[in-house]
């Protein structure tokens, strides 16, 4: 058993269309799980059960062994750090950070000892007497997790929390996340959207899908082996093609091309597909996991060149690095490597 289960839930709206159907989660203590994936996938409604703002219609949530399927969301001790921060614009950093502690009837002296550590490790002791209008966006947030971690929560969720941030902040503010969680030791469940975000500070993650989890795993597993095909587009895996199996580690597609794939699989037909950065531009057929095709569109990408190739098996796109770009109706073999092709 895990630290956090869920278990058989169900959502649906007037018990028609549902928004999460069955779905079963594990987190292990400790862990940052993220919940990726695209807009409606349920990952929001998701957290939204963990954190008790939605009951569902079935199912068992727990966590260390407790059930809190219908406990109430002021007695889950858990913290929450939404996109806004929600801070309140007329008290300091301090009174910000302390709310949840005064809340809780807690003497002064404990207050400012706990208010006083959690700003230490968010590295805010010396904004302590700001106001939040007088901060920057990245500053702001900290604020937000440190009010998040200062009541020592059983489990911290984050509900998209650097999706107000420009591009350069989100890299450190995730990078500052990943930091104070493994510090502290909290288990943590994170929402986004955004692959790389995701993939960069999580333990694990479940790729979600129409209310349901495709795949769960950690970063390195789901980027280099995605098991469905979702999952493969979602992550950036392109050029998808029905092949068939007709020998060991050796598939055909339906044009007839050959090819050789490094892993073992049992299935007689499957769907192959490879990402653009990893398929090569040949100067020669050489049969064997190659397809002819000519230049259609080229774009410039700034380190390396878009192609879009006609080939028999349609449009296969490519990235290509090359100080002589090819020109369009070019004549071109492409090379998928061995150790590249992935089956879903």
């Amino acid at each position: 058993m895990g630290f956090v289960e869920l278990k058989n839930i169900d959502l649906s709206y007037d018990g028609n269309k549902y928004i999460l159907k069955d779905l079963n989660l594990t987190i292990e203590k400790g862990e940052l799980v993220s919940l990726l994936g695209p807009s409606g996938c349920g990952k929001t409604t998701t957290l939204r059960i963990i954190a008790g703002l939605i009951n569902p219609d079935s199912g068992i949530f727990m966590v260390d062994g407790e059930d809190l399927t219908k406990v109430p969301v002021h007695k889950r001790n858990f913290g929450m750090v939404f996109q806004s921060y929600a801070l309140f614009p007329h008290m300091t950093v301090f009174d910000n950070v302390a709310f949840g502690l005064k809340n809780r009837k807690m003497d002064k002296n404990t207050i400012k000892e706990k208010v006083g550590r959690i700003l230490e490790v968010t590295d805010l002791s010396q904004f302590a007497g700001r106001f939040p209008k007088q901060m920057s966006g990245g500053q702001r947030q900290r604020v937000a997790l440190a009010r998040a971690l200062v009541v020592e929560p059983k489990l911290l969720l984050l509900d998209e929390p650097l999706s107000n941030l420009d591009a350069k902040l989100r890299i450190s503010m995730r990078t500052e996340i990943k930091r104070i969680q493994q510090k502290l030791g909290i288990t943590t469940v994170f929402v986004t959207h955004d692959q790389e975000e995701c993939f960069s500070i999580s333990d694990k993650v479940a790729v979600m899908n129409n209310g349901d989890i495709e795949q769960y795993d950690t970063p390195e597993n789901i980027y280099k082996f995605p098991s469905t095909e979702f999952v493969a587009r979602f992550i950036g895996f392109d050029n998808f093609f029905n092949v068939e199996k007709i020998g060991d580690h050796k598939y055909k597609n339906t044009c007839g091309n050959e090819f050789v794939i490094d892993y073992e699989d049992r299935r007689n037909q499957a769907v192959a597909t490879i990402r653009p950065d990893d398929i090569q531009i040949a100067h020669e057929d050489s049969s064997m996991n190659t397809i002819n095709g000519s230049v259609d569109v080229r774009t410039f990408l700034g380190d390396s060149y878009q192609y879009e190739i006609n080939t028999e098996l349609g449009k296969i796109n490519v990235n290509h690095k090359s100080e002589k770009p090819y020109q369009q109706g070019d004549a071109v073999h492409l090379l998928m490597p061995s150790n590249k092709i992935i089956l879903v």
